[in-house]
């Protein structure tokens, strides 16, 4: 009897738990949909502060920006640091292109890239040379020399998946989705032929003489690209937007030698510290002691 009252008292004990947790579940999920606060610290944090690359001016404005968000609330918050990172401020991004035709691009500088003197570089565009091997490509290596070098495949479209499903034919999709493997193995195999990778050809193509980079990282979301970083020095890399990445792949494609400007602005600012920000909430009971 012993045994089995003190089983049934810690069912008990869990259960009345469980309830009590369940019901915080409750009112924290009500709360949130409720008064919901979300859209109004999303235009503080992504509007109001932007980007946030480690080592930046606005990840600390972040950080700041998170402890008095905190402490308004009456949470005790501070940053702590934890360790270093290279210092890089982005400034504009402007890229232009102005043969065959005036069009002004949409697209940004990748993290760390170099910035470019006051007046821009300026240079025809050309693929990343297709070679069937890496000692081939070593001797394609020179036509990138003076030139501003595409390094991502054509995407045949900038609709979701979930979009082609709902708006088009069955074959239609299928035939799409059979187009997209297809490239994407092409252009892997483009990739792979030169004997380096996707992480390190922006290097390599920059020591070879090239200009810039321009590249499109599309993210299979509706008119999003992800923005990452190049270990460039002195040809800065840019991201541009598929539509605009299309236009310029089709052309040089057709024979037409597309002439680009970029302009970049960015500022190295040594090697600066980085923080975890830790807030605190205080518990007014131990249940488990109970």
């Amino acid at each position: 009897m012993l045994r089995f009252t003190a089983a049934f008292l810690v069912l008990l004990f869990s259960l009345q738990i469980s309830a009590q947790s369940d019901e915080v579940i409750k009112n924290i999920c009500k709360d949130a949909m409720s008064h919901s606060q979300l859209e109004i610290l999303g235009r503080e944090l992504l509007d109001g502060i932007g980007p946030r690359l480690v080592g930046s001016s606005q990840m600390t404005k972040a950080h700041d920006w998170v402890v008095e968000k905190y402490k308004s609330w009456g949470i005790a918050a501070e940053n702590q640091q934890w360790g270093e990172w290279r210092g890089w401020e982005r400034g504009l991004s402007q890229i232009t292109m102005i043969s065959p035709r005036a069009k002004s691009l949409n697209g940004t500088q990748l993290a760390w890239s170099p910035k470019t003197a006051k007046e821009g570089v300026s240079a025809e565009i050309i693929l990343l040379p297709y070679a069937a091997d890496s000692i081939s490509f070593t001797k394609l290596l020179p036509q990138v020399k003076g030139k501003i070098v595409m390094i991502s495949m054509l995407q045949p479209t900038g609709r979701t998946d979930n979009d082609w499903e709902k708006y088009v034919r069955k074959e239609d999709f299928e035939k799409m989705k059979a187009t997209r493997t297809t490239q994407t193995q092409a252009w892997a195999k483009r990739i792979t032929n030169t004997g380096f990778n996707a992480k390190n050809i922006d290097s390599v193509i920059e020591k070879s003489g090239a200009v810039g980079i321009i590249s499109s990282y599309w993210s299979f979301a509706n008119g999003a690209n992800k923005i990452f970083g190049t270990k460039n020095r002195k040809a800065p890399h840019v991201d541009i937007s598929q539509e605009d990445y299309g236009l310029l792949y089709r052309l040089v494609e057709a024979g037409q030698k597309p002439v680009v400007k970029i302009f970049t602005d960015s500022k190295e600012t040594g090697i600066q510290p980085t923080f975890n920000t830790i807030a605190s909430i205080k518990g007014s009971e131990n249940l488990m002691s109970t």
